[in-house]
């Protein structure tokens, strides 16, 4: 941090310097023009009319001064913001961990800046991928310096270098640096060198996806599938309703939701948020956005419409719990099957029918009857009958009571 203030600084006094230059300049070159103007001056031979006249050399010379000066600061600038791009111990302060606040007063979070040769040894030359996409590639990587073995370990999420994806990149990265949740994913650090594709450094989380939890071999207890919705629900009301300027995650679904060892909830890919969306859906130039979602999840209404707004990510939200609640798919191809169809209409009494059968009956009737009425509330064909985050946990809070 010393560095990186140092630097400012020195730039700072840079820019305070070039002013001086000008008017030094400007001095010579009107202190010269008045010594020409007031001298007598004895009139020149005919024979030496051809020579240049001083009062032009010493204009061009003030002139070529001031140009000097000018390339000097802005030489030095550049030279000082390199050193700051590639300075390998840069930090950038980050908001505050929003379950601090309120009570004690808590320091910023801090990010690091990395330049791409650290990137590269972080992942041994991008050795091992752990999860790729569209847009990005991820790979596990390890901090230096870090003497536990544990500690150092971080998930690197790569950028490839088109300038389309490089300006969404800079957009997650913005995102990023405003937000710090418990239950979503933390940024570490980053690189955004020129000529490189931009990089994210994120904190590993050993537990998987949620995609794979949910249906892999092992079967989620209901207790777990109730804390993880609850969770999850956490972190889109502090995106909704926490930040400023107020964020759309845009793409939630299972496998965007990350567990821990204890099977905590930390939502992930920030990559379609959005920023600046009211609760309300009005038509609006700015909320027309292109954001990415996913079959099965994404709100129907911006599909139609191509409307963004906070009720995109309670559709989804629906969705997921739906999914958590039956142990099915949200889309399948193979079979044509979409999941909400089972709750469209009136037809909301399914439970205890449809609760995943791999739990065995080992679940609370009321507790998942109410999950399955708040579901069928969250993927409302009209946004506006969408309960909004604070409303959702809520009612979380008031049907299972050991949520808290």
């Amino acid at each position: 941090m010393e560095e990186s203030g140092e630097v400012l600084g020195l730039e700072q006094w840079v820019f305070s310097l070039w002013p001086i230059f000008l008017i030094l300049s400007l001095n010579t070159c009107s202190h010269q023009a008045a010594a020409d103007t007031f001298a007598v001056q004895p009139p020149e031979p005919a024979s030496k009319s051809s020579r240049l006249d001083p009062r032009i050399a010493v204009s061009s010379i003030g002139v070529s001064g001031l140009v000097f000066a000018v390339f000097l600061a802005v030489g030095i600038l550049q030279i000082l913001r390199r050193r700051l791009r590639r300075g390998r111990s840069n930090h950038v302060t980050v908001a505050k961990d929003e379950e601090a606040a309120g009570s004690a007063p808590v320091e910023p979070a801090v990010v690091r800046e990395f330049n791409w040769e650290d990137i590269r040894k972080m992942t041994a030359n991008f050795g091992e991928m752990i999860g790729s996409g569209g847009f990005s590639t991820v790979y596990m990587g390890r901090l230096a310096g870090e003497t536990d073995a544990s500690s150092g370990v971080c998930a690197v999420k790569v950028h490839s270098g088109s300038e389309r994806l490089n300006i969404a990149f800079r957009q997650e990265l913005d995102i990023l640096l405003r937000i710090r949740h418990q239950n979503i994913v933390k940024l570490i650090g980053f690189c955004d060198e020129e000529g490189e594709g931009g990089a994210l450094v994120f904190e590993y989380v050993a537990g998987g996806n949620l995609q794979e939890k949910l249906h892999g071999p092992s079967v989620l207890s209901w207790r777990k599938r109730t804390a993880i919705a609850f969770q999850l629900a956490k972190a889109i009301e502090y995106l909704h309703e926490n930040c400023s300027p107020q964020i759309v995650h845009g793409d939630i679904k299972p496998s965007n939701v990350l567990l821990d060892e204890s099977l905590n909830c930390k939502l992930c890919d920030l990559g379609s948020a959005k920023m600046g969306f009211s609760s309300l859906v009005v038509p609006s130039p700015r909320t027309k956005q292109i954001m990415m979602g996913s079959p099965g999840y994404t709100d129907p209404h911006y599909l139609r419409t191509g409307i963004a707004s906070k009720k995109n990510d309670i559709y989804s939200f629906g969705v997921l719990v739906l999914e958590l609640i039956t142990g099915m798919e949200a889309f399948c191809s193979k079979r044509g099957h979409i999941l909400t169809s089972m709750v469209d209409g009136d037809h909301c009494e399914f439970i205890p029918d449809t609760v995943d059968r791999r739990l065995n009956g080992d679940f609370d009737l009321k507790e998942a009857k109410a999950m399955a009425s708040l579901a069928r509330a969250c993927i409302q064909q009209s946004p506006t009958l969408r309960p909004s985050a604070p409303q959702i946990l809520e009612t979380m809070r008031r049907h299972h009571q050991l949520l808290h």
